[in-house]
């Protein structure tokens, strides 16, 4: 067949599942249809905006005319900051040739993956997750999709992980998760870092290193009893085998501000620089010293987090109790408590419903789409973050409605339940 001369990643390259039900959305909100959008992992500033201090501090550095190419690495200001903000939060210390900044964090992940992985390696990742089969296209890396369970938060264990370790080359991890929203125990964690120690202990001076890439850009959105842990903290021996994934999207709500950083050793940063250099995916300079100047005001930081946290926390937690109720009325949905994020992971296990215009409901994005046209929820199914399994489980994110939408689903969604018959 015809390939028109692409190469082997191109045709094996897909789209975004995640972009292609948020144009469904958009398509029905301009006929007129009201829809309560949990689809998108991102923010509506008309909830929830970046700091206003972060503001002011980008419109000034604009101002001072601070338009020309940033350094590769990151201007040093931003690094400095960085590297200080580190120190004060986690007690950890990095030079600042360990601390590479990017277009947001997403490329700090392109490029380790470009700079560890090729054809002849091996990913290790928990599905599901966000993004790591494409990366793994990417690369034209071997992958090896862990199956994670809903009794563990969808987080993959020590024992689960064990048999495949000495296979792998990176292991990808991410907590708080997207797209389940859910936490690492302390408990667990432990047990997945004491193993990467253990198998880099057995590699030494024979084998390529095993490393861990850790997306940590939720960090600072944790519930209630819900901590982080951060794996260098917890074992500084980790530090020559983890890159760090962070930056401000998610914490500030600074999805389109593009500001990200990784933190990892120095030789392997380096190579990721030629890579960011060469991508031209480096952040604006006037974003890079706004927020230099902004990560050391920790007051200001303080409230905007907490209040963010709250307003996240109480979409989440609205959310969480709807379904609870619709589950002590008989209905089989189920969720799993809130603990970080903006995600709530949700079960519609609709299988063999029939609907009212006598359809039965065969799989995920069936179930997806009757809930989008009888409930106008938009939802998105765990097979889009390389889930294969068809059991009804789906990714609820709150960062784009109000709470007015959430209360104005409550009554859609139970109806939309009642008219399906078994």
């Amino acid at each position: 067949m015809d390939n028109n001369g692409y190469s082997a990643v191109a045709q094996q390259l897909k789209g975004s599942d995640i972009l292609k039900i948020a144009n469904r959305l958009r398509e029905m909100i301009a006929q007129g249809l009201r829809v309560c959008n949990l689809s998108v992992g991102d923010f509506s500033p008309k909830e929830f905006q970046i700091p206003d201090t972060l503001k002011k501090l980008i419109i000034e550095s604009y101002q001072n005319n601070e338009t020309n190419y940033p350094p590769s690495y990151g201007t040093v200001e931003l690094r400095k900051s960085v590297q200080d903000f580190y120190k004060r939060r986690f007690n950890l210390e990095y030079e600042l040739d360990e601390i590479q900044i990017t277009s947001g964090s997403r490329p700090v992940a392109h490029s380790f993956y470009t700079c560890t992985l090729d054809k002849n390696s091996t990913i290790l990742y928990p599905v599901p997750s966000w993004n790591n089969d494409l990366y793994a296209v990417l690369t034209q890396a071997n992958e090896i999709r862990l199956l994670t369970k809903a009794e563990n938060g969808f987080h993959p264990t020590r024992e689960e992980l064990e048999p495949h370790i000495h296979k792998a080359h990176v292991l990808a991890l991410c907590s708080p998760s997207n797209p389940t929203g859910t936490m690492f125990t302390e408990k667990a964690i432990r047990g997945i870092c004491e193993l990467i120690i253990e198998e880099n202990e057995r590699r030494k001076g024979k084998e390529r290193p095993l490393y861990l890439l850790f997306d940590s850009v939720y960090w600072m959105l944790t519930f209630g009893k819900f901590q982080h842990y951060n794996p260098v903290v917890l074992y500084p021996e980790l530090k020559p085998y983890t890159v760090i994934v962070d930056g401000i999207s998610k914490c500030f709500a600074a999805t389109g501000v593009r500001v990200g950083w990784g933190l990892g050793p120095k030789h392997l940063i380096s190579k990721m620089t030629h890579v960011i250099a060469h991508a031209g995916a480096w952040a604006p300079r006037a974003e890079q010293i706004a927020v230099s100047k902004y990560l050391y005001l920790d007051e200001d930081i303080q409230q905007y987090i907490q209040h963010t946290k709250n307003g996240i926390e109480q979409r989440l937690h609205k959310m969480y109790e709807i379904i609870q109720h619709l589950a002590q009325k008989g209905y089989p949905v189920y969720a799993i408590e809130p603990q970080g994020a903006m995600y709530l992971s949700v079960q519609f296990n609709l299988f063999g419903k029939k609907t009212p215009q006598n359809n039965i409901l065969k799989n995920n994005n069936e179930i997806a789409e009757y809930l989008l046209d009888n409930a106008g929820l938009g939802v998105v199914p765990f097979q889009a973050f390389g889930y294969p399994e068809e059991n009804g489980w789906f990714r609820i994110s709150v960062g784009a409605v109000g709470m007015a939408d959430i209360e104005w689903l409550t009554a859609q969604l139970e109806q939309a339940l009642r008219q399906l018959n078994s």
